[in-house]
């Protein structure tokens, strides 16, 4: 199997670049955001191969870092999202983003993808829920409270400063995790305005 390439880029497709190795041209399929990341034609590259091997066909699967392609393999373990769709969202997210979209349940960011409706982003969060955390850069405590947030485990002052932020205008996902980030830094027992107020703050970071 190959597992990496280094070469000159010989040429560019709508998805795809030929990479030339010591004259052999390596047909690569890439994410629209590792195709920006690449060079001009003619300039010295390397890439990160996945190498998918079918009946019919043997396809590479080429990625700027290693985290991306560990993401890649993680998203075609989900029911649904096969190469195309793979690809697709890591051209909308960096893995990072993806795995704190994750993390957050935030369903909408995932969605943004070309292919992805809101049923298959929501099978993306609920089947990666627990490998997303360990890649995310989220706090794990706003993690964990967002989750509590999102089953609607909490009342009181955390529901009635969502609520209010909801009201301002701003997505559930990231009202849930504003206010979870500001009840993690003021402590338990803060008031709703209170909450509000620091949760526009952590908003505006």
């Amino acid at each position: 199997m190959i597992g990496k390439l280094k070469g000159t880029i010989d040429s560019y497709g709508e998805d795809t670049v030929i990479l030339d190795v010591h004259g052999v041209g390596y047909l690569v399929h890439c994410s629209s955001r590792t195709l920006q990341a690449l060079p001009q034609p003619g300039e010295a590259a390397t890439l990160f191969i996945e190498t998918i091997v079918r009946e019919d066909m043997i396809r590479l699967f080429g990625f700027a870092s290693q985290g991306e392609q560990q993401w890649f393999n993680i998203l075609l373990g989900v029911q649904g999202v096969g190469q195309k769709v793979a690809l697709a969202i890591l051209s909308t997210l960096k893995p990072g983003e993806l795995a704190n979209a994750i993390a957050m349940k935030d369903k909408a960011a995932i969605a943004r993808t070309s292919g992805v409706g809101p049923k298959l982003a929501e099978r993306i969060c609920v089947e990666l829920k627990d490998k997303a955390p360990a890649f995310s850069t989220v706090d794990s405590a706003v993690v964990k409270l967002t989750g509590e947030i999102e089953e609607n485990r909490v009342a009181g002052p955390l529901k009635d400063a969502i609520s209010a932020l909801v009201n301002l205008g701003y997505a559930q996902p990231q009202a849930a995790a504003a206010v979870a980030a500001a009840s993690k830094a003021l402590g338990e027992g803060a008031e709703a305005r209170a909450l509000i107020r620091q949760g526009l703050r952590e908003m505006a970071k």
